[in-house]
């Protein structure tokens, strides 16, 4: 099969097989993990030994060091958290990986969730000290859910923490995944030696560097070298010894089927381990398979260009005030300026500003594969969960919204920058950064937005006053529970004390009510009104009701 691509005014041909050659060498993926695991900076160390960056950022920059490169916006750099997602490829052997760094905070798991729809696999980051924490598990059974690959990570070695055979057991008995010990710590609480490669058979002997800003020098010994006086040797050996018995290579097809782990051990900060860890992405994670559309028909990689949105970002350039679409691609071969389809509006879309993003940095992208995340800047009407196409058409499943469950009523302390205030609202709903809620008569003038955490308030406050220039109030808003409901209920349930109807950016009908019990009685008295769920985070998992 040939795929015809337009590059400008020329047509240039690729065939499937070239296609799948190129989605074979693509890995892209994610790092989840709960809060402070060490997500961010093991991205970063990614980074380093890829050979991308000279030296590691960090993710508070002290002493004049830079921050994370996955850290890109102000309130990031200023928290020492993942706020938004981000997007960064890299060459890393001979493959290219696309690793997608997610916010681990709770309120934010909303923007993780739309990343793990675009991702083949995952790195699951837990910290040796805690174990398996409750983002961990959450973000964990999305995977599950989704069927996304898992390579663990037991990060945090080189402090004092949980015996190693603890955490292999509880991530069995937690999670349910059998899991393969690729490597194992060698030293006591505090002290870190190094890691045996369990693979090679091959002791890694690590020395510290400065902050952890340059990579560790490693010396390789086979395990009859190892001086036996080294501190934790003995009792790594007699583990490795117990080890055996699950064998020292990992069952592929299990993996692939999400009931697998490889299981690696490190420390981030000093980047003990990280090097192996990295080769495993290449070795193990899967290249990129069909993709299902809305009627579950797969599409081949080597079909013709298709792609689906996944996120939307602004003012990434603020010079530029820009706005982009990280779009997946899922077949075929795109290039720069080639016309595609939007499924949504079933209008020609134009590729003329096409990049790959390396955090907040951007270089202009001519042609990507199967797996790739390209950056289109300014495509205005593209939103997450639209489907790009050429040739043949295809849809791509929506990327759900989560049922909100805070509110607040928001206003602009400054009439003069009323502008400002809507045009930020209107990006920062599309980013998925909050949802806008509106009444029709009123519009922007006092708008409630709607939240699952407290921080997405800070967030959207933070950026309408320092992205936008709008300064913003905002106050409590007395519901605590939204229903979806259709215009035929609508004048009904506004005639209700204690509830309002407000109506979503994508025409969604949101009735709001005070409480749980206060809609329960609603629904016992007038069944004639539409109240339907809105989509749940526990829905989003698979198990709950509808």
């Amino acid at each position: 099969m040939v795929v015809a691509a337009w590059s400008g005014s020329t047509l240039n041909l690729v065939s499937s097989e070239q296609v799948a050659s190129q989605a074979g060498k693509r890995r892209t993926f994610a790092i989840i993990s709960h809060p402070d695991a060490g997500k961010t900076t093991l991205t970063e160390k990614f980074l380093l030994y890829s050979g991308h960056i000279a030296e590691a950022g960090s993710v508070k920059a002290r002493s004049g060091r830079r921050s994370a490169t996955s850290d890109w916006m102000e309130l990031e750099q200023q928290r020492g958290i993942s706020i938004t997602s981000t997007a960064l490829q890299f060459d890393y052997r001979d493959c290219v990986l696309n690793l997608l760094d997610t916010p681990g905070h709770r309120d934010f798991s909303e923007d993780t969730y739309r990343v793990l729809a675009a991702t083949d696999a995952a790195v699951m980051v837990i910290d040796g000290s805690k174990g398996i924490e409750a983002q961990t598990l959450k973000l964990f059974e999305v995977c599950r859910q989704r069927e996304v690959p898992i390579l663990t990570f037991v990060n945090k070695c080189d402090r004092p923490g949980r015996p190693p055979l603890e955490l292999i057991d509880e991530i069995e008995n937690m999670l349910q995944l059998l899991p393969t010990p690729m490597s194992w710590p060698v030293g006591v609480p505090g002290d870190l030696k190094g890691i045996v490669d369990r693979s090679s058979q091959l002791f890694i002997k690590y020395d510290r560097t400065a902050h952890g800003a340059k990579e560790a020098e490693e010396q390789s010994l086979t395990l009859d070298d190892v001086d036996p006086s080294v501190n934790g040797w003995e009792e790594a050996s007699e583990e490795l010894e117990l080890l055996e018995a699950l064998g020292t290579e990992v069952d592929l097809k299990g993996f692939l089927a999400g009931e697998v782990t490889p299981v690696f051990f490190g420390s981030a900060l000093t980047n003990f381990g990280v090097r192996l860890l990295l080769d495993a992405v290449v070795d193990l994670a899967p290249s990129p398979a069909p993709r299902y559309d809305i009627n579950n028909t797969p599409r081949p990689v080597g079909a013709p260009f298709s792609a689906f949105a996944f996120k939307v970002q602004a003012n990434t350039d603020k010079a530029h005030r820009d706005r982009i679409a990280y779009v997946r691609v899922c077949s075929g071969h795109f290039q720069r300026g080639m016309n595609v389809t939007h499924s949504r509006t079933d209008r020609p879309f134009a590729t003329k500003y096409a990049h790959t993003m390396f955090g907040s940095e951007r270089s202009t992208v001519e042609e990507a594969w199967p797996g790739d995340v390209v950056a289109l800047v300014n495509a205005s009407d593209v939103r997450v969960g639209d489907t790009l196409y050429s040739e043949e058409p295809v849809e791509f499943p929506q990327i759900p919204s989560f049922a909100p469950e805070l509110f607040r009523r928001i206003r602009v302390t400054d009439t003069n920058r009323f502008k400002q205030f809507r045009r930020g609202l209107v990006q920062l709903d599309e980013e998925g950064v909050i949802q806008v809620l509106r009444d029709e008569e009123m519009g922007d003038v006092e708008p409630v937005l709607a939240a699952v955490g407290l921080m997405q308030f800070e967030v959207a406050t933070h950026r309408l006053e320092n992205e936008f220039g709008a300064p913003v109030e905002l106050t409590n808003a007395p519901y605590s529970v939204a229903r979806r409901t259709d215009p035929e209920s609508v004048d009904e349930l506004r005639r209700l004390p204690g509830a309002t109807v407000l109506a979503r950016s994508d025409g969604a009908l949101l009735a709001l009510f005070e409480n749980e019990f206060y809609l329960q009685r609603i629904k016992n008295e007038k069944e004639h009104l539409t109240l339907e769920r809105v989509l749940a985070e526990q829905e989003w998992l698979g198990d709950g009701t509808s």
